[in-house]
């Protein structure tokens, strides 16, 4: 059974570390919450180190200046680990070919033109069109604003037929952008599953982006992190909740992020009841929960 915070004081003491998500939990995708701030803060004053540990399919230097533009103070948090870090990695390493499709707007062009260092010698990855590519790599819709994954099903089948992997930047299905619900990379790559193609994920809930976080952190901080020194904080069952429990981390799960209608009127304090009913469904139990993170 999960234990309902009311403050992430109640528990911090116990962790050295948080792997903290974004959208949701930190900020809306407009503006940060300013409670959660304050809380990441007095949490890294007290010693504590914060990884914003995000799915977004962006490198992690595209993702500091999202928040540096919507206001995140940058003493809230040490490190950015991002699913496009992880996925970036395994694209100039060859997972899905060096001629490939991008499937995902402009905005993350930078997943292309902003190589990592520890790949530089690596042969060059060229973006084609899809008639000419050996694989995919989707970082969203071309267009989040209008598109559903049902509009790619043509373009899916001939890739299927092709045998084309489909390397996914970004594991999330949705997320709430102020008060619009959009598609991500992830309800693109579980159609392209559904039909029958291969999809490859890198974020959470799968193990590359909790080994990269581990390795950065294990850099800051000069130790190898202990599973059990972590703490997770997101919003997501499928994807935060459910890839912290695999990784055997402690996780606090906010139900005022993507399931905030689920757990009664008031989303500050979800009801009891109806908490345990709905986790009981999906099979999964995080360590704590709050309405929100403050």
């Amino acid at each position: 059974m999960t234990r309902i915070i009311s403050a992430l004081s109640e528990i911090s003491s116990g962790y050295d570390a948080l792997f903290c998500d974004l959208w949701g939990c930190l900020h809306n995708g407009h503006a940060p919450y300013p409670a959660a701030v304050a809380t990441l803060q007095s949490y890294r004053a007290a010693g504590g180190r914060v990884v914003l540990l995000t799915n977004a399919p962006r490198p992690g230097r595209f993702v500091k200046q999202s928040l540096e533009r919507m206001g995140v103070p940058a003493d809230a948090w040490d490190l950015i680990v991002s699913s496009g870090d992880a996925a970036q990695y395994a694209m100039f390493t060859g997972a899905v070919g060096r001629k490939v499709w991008h499937l995902g707007p402009e905005k993350d062009d930078g997943f292309f033109t902003a190589i990592p260092d520890d790949v530089t010698t690596e042969p060059a990855i060229h973006r084609v069109p899809l008639e000419e590519a050996d694989g995919i790599v989707c970082t969203g819709p071309f267009n989040e604003d209008t598109e559903v994954p049902e509009d790619y099903r043509d373009r899916f089948l001939y890739a299927k037929t092709k045998g084309l992997k489909m390397l996914c930047a970004n594991p999330d299905l949705v997320v709430d952008y102020g008060d619009r619900r959009i598609y991500c990379a992830g309800a693109l790559a579980q159609l392209y599953d559904q039909m029958g193609g291969e999809s490859l994920y890198f974020g959470k809930p799968h193990p590359p982006i909790y080994d990269l976080a581990r390795r950065h952190l294990a850099a800051l901080t000069g130790q190898q992190p202990d599973a059990g020194s972590i703490l997770a904080i997101g919003d997501g069952i499928g994807t935060d909740i459910q890839g912290a429990i695999a990784e055997g981390i402690d996780a606090l799960f906010i139900t005022g992020g993507l399931e905030a209608e689920r757990f009664g009127p008031d989303i500050e304090n979800p009801e009891s009841a109806l908490l345990e009913a709905w986790l009981a469904t999906r099979q999964l139990s995080p360590t704590y929960t709050i309405g929100r993170l403050r």
